[in-house]
């Protein structure tokens, strides 16, 4: 779909599920994300098919893989979503605990949002960050977006901090 400097971003395949499943899995990935209850690789396959390659084949955008460029070693994942709980399209990423505070979720977000604004065109971007997350909530500052307000996605959500900003095109 896109590249960085140092990353390849993709859509994920079935193939992808042993990574998948590893990074649903992380317990940071269940604490600030959530237990998306995937135990096994068949349920990451499926989770993977009825997911984001759905999404993607819909909407011309999904999460998306992230790879190493120069190894293609999967390290997370990054990408535009189209929530039915949201008003709009967010970004959303997650990476491994051996590849945080490289740099490389900034540089994939990086891509991604300008892909939203350049090649679909959108007008704004949302995201979304659980109050106890405060890197992300950190990185998604340093993209642009501003907080908003506390929206509850779910009627069990506590709360989770909505980011917005408004995109322009690039001249």
């Amino acid at each position: 779909m896109l590249a960085t400097p140092r990353l390849a971003l993709r859509t994920v395949e079935a193939a992808d599920a042993p990574f998948y499943l590893e990074l649903v899995n992380d317990p940071d990935f269940i604490d600030h994300i959530g237990d998306r209850g995937i135990r096994t690789l068949e349920a990451a396959r499926l989770h993977i098919e009825n997911g984001p390659v759905k999404m993607q084949e819909a909407l011309g955008h999904a999460i998306w893989l992230v790879a190493l460029r120069d190894s293609g070693v999967a390290i997370g994942m990054c990408g535009l979503i189209k929530r039915d709980t949201l008003p709009g399209v967010d970004i959303g990423y997650a990476f491994l605990p051996a590849w945080r505070g490289c740099g490389y979720a900034l540089e994939a977000a990086t891509g991604v949002l300008a892909y939203a604004r350049d090649t679909l065109g959108l007008g704004r971007l949302l995201a979304i960050a659980s109050p106890q997350n405060s890197a992300s909530q950190a990185l998604l500052e340093k993209l642009g977006l501003r907080f908003e307000k506390i929206v509850h996605l779910t009627p069990e959500d506590a709360g989770t901090r909505l980011y917005a900003m408004e995109l322009c095109a690039s001249a």
